[in-house]
């Protein structure tokens, strides 16, 4: 399958030049610090991708935790129990915690007193919107649009900069009715097809699953492929043979409706649909493609991102 944009040559950055001009490491891989030239483009990008917000569209800004129930009732741990990050704090009184901390001074396991908090790392920027959808009542004729981010984590340690632990995403969620949720999905493909024209970067768009775990993951990853319900642009970071995905396009069909309860008007399951921007990828796409200097980056670039 060839790229969707013809290539403009060899990228003009590797990634280890990339990460020795912009990360910073902190001693675990895929958890680095971020250089100020970084931050700015992460900063370009989110306003680049504000001026795409439908004006119906609701904005909110989760933090970097959520309950463990909403993500157990969510379905994510009996799908991704591998990704899954907990939140852990000592507990039971002094004399508990003190005995761990001695445990430490002296060179020994202390973590064993840890104890799960009912708060988990968030894995996506989207869960914890569809319970907040759900209280508000039925879900209105025209539906519901969001632009939800947060910072996430998904425990995958890997050297490679297009694949962190820690990470920023960014959500369009669109609510409602099966074909507002696939008319949402649909004109987000076309329209990212044209914002990363604009960034001159090198991409395809091709079905797509999750990293489902086990087995019986890899079953219900080829139903995803087959069904079309999850599309991914990917752009070339390391080789164009093995592109990274810096966005992607979901179908969720009735899942989270039935899970939480949303119904529409007619007391039908509501459907969603999100288009989610992998905020750290695309800064990374951008620099492999256009070099660690975004000074010189092709002014046409500079221009869309108001550099």
């Amino acid at each position: 399958m060839t790229l969707a944009r013809p290539r403009l040559g060899k990228p003009a950055a590797s990634p280890e030049e990339i990460f020795r001009a912009l990360f910073r490491p902190m001693g675990i891989d895929g958890v680095y610090g971020r250089a100020g030239a970084y931050e700015a483009i992460v900063e370009a990008l989110g306003a680049f991708i504000s001026k795409e917000r439908d004006a119906k569209a609701e904005v909110v800004r989760f933090p970097p935790v959520v309950s463990r129930a909403l993500i157990e009732r969510s379905g994510y741990l009996k799908s991704f129990p591998h990704l899954l990050g907990c939140v852990c704090a000592l507990g039971g009184g002094e004399k508990r915690v003190g005995a761990a901390v001695a445990r430490f001074e002296a060179g020994e396991t202390w973590t064993d007193a840890l104890e799960s908090s009912e708060l988990v790392l968030a894995p996506a920027a989207c869960y914890p919107v569809y319970p907040m959808a759900a209280a508000r009542g039925p879900i209105p004729r025209e539906g519901l649009l969001f632009d939800v981010a947060c910072d996430c984590f998904r425990r995958e340690p890997s050297r490679e900069i297009d694949r962190l632990q820690s990470f920023r995403m960014r959500e369009f969620v669109a609510i409602g009715a099966p074909e507002q949720a696939t008319a949402f999905r649909q004109s987000w493909k076309a329209r990212a097809a044209g914002l990363v024209d604009k960034l001159e970067l090198n991409y395809r768009i091709e079905a797509a699953s999750d990293p489902f775990f086990g087995r019986a993951g890899a079953m219900v990853g080829r139903f995803q492929v087959e069904q079309e319900l999850k599309f991914e642009l990917v752009i070339p970071v390391r080789s164009a043979e093995s592109p990274t995905a810096c966005m992607s396009f979901n179908y969720h069909r009735d899942h989270f409706g039935q899970t939480w309860a949303m119904r529409g008007e007619n007391g039908e399951a509501a459907h969603t649909a999100c288009v989610a921007f992998g905020m750290d990828r695309l800064a990374v796409a951008l620099f492999a493609t256009h070099g660690t200097n975004a000074a010189q980056w092709p002014a046409s670039v500079r221009s869309a991102l108001s550099l």
